[in-house]
């Protein structure tokens, strides 16, 4: 079986991560940042991009995290997203992500916004533990000006451990 971790993304792997985010289709659904944004993201202390590596086939993905430096213990999936879709590679992405937070961080609540009309995301938090907490009602604003509403989803520390 092929090693399958995440590690720390550095300022190399920008144009990696601009690829995946770039997939057809993903704009809608994870939205896009310039380089110049990417790597203000690296300059703050307060995100980290992880990448996803699978020893067989290499990168596979990665996942961006925001808020660190939450005082109660938030931290924010702002992006994560993966190369080829009906390959598993979401749920392992996912999964690899929830491991590194508890088991890296102090982190209580790992949570994320996801657009109501991707069911395919939506099924593959809710299969891995989390939990729907709410929607926030057209409140994004897609490329082509459509207002489209945000499910938040979250799992907890305690039903991370449950799951395991």
């Amino acid at each position: 079986m092929a090693d399958i971790h995440l590690r720390r993304a550095t300022a190399d792997d920008i144009g990696f991560i601009m690829d995946v985010e770039r997939q057809p289709g993903y704009e809608q659904f994870i939205g896009r940042f310039s380089e110049e944004q990417h790597s203000a993201h690296f300059a703050d202390p307060t995100c980290a991009y992880l990448i996803g590596v699978d020893g067989e086939d290499g990168d596979f993905g990665f996942v961006f995290l925001r808020d660190f430096d939450d005082p109660s213990g938030n931290l924010f999936i702002k992006r994560l997203a993966v190369r080829g879709t009906g390959k598993g590679n979401g749920s392992r992405m996912v999964q690899l992500c929830m491991d590194w937070v508890f088991q890296q961080t102090p982190t209580h609540r790992l949570w994320l916004n996801v657009i109501a009309n991707n069911a395919r995301a939506q099924h593959v938090y809710g299969k891995l533990g989390f939990v729907e907490e709410g929607i926030k009602r057209e409140a994004i604003l897609a490329p082509d000006g459509e207002r489209l509403d945000s499910v938040m989803m979250s799992i907890l520390r305690p039903e991370w451990q449950a799951r395991r």
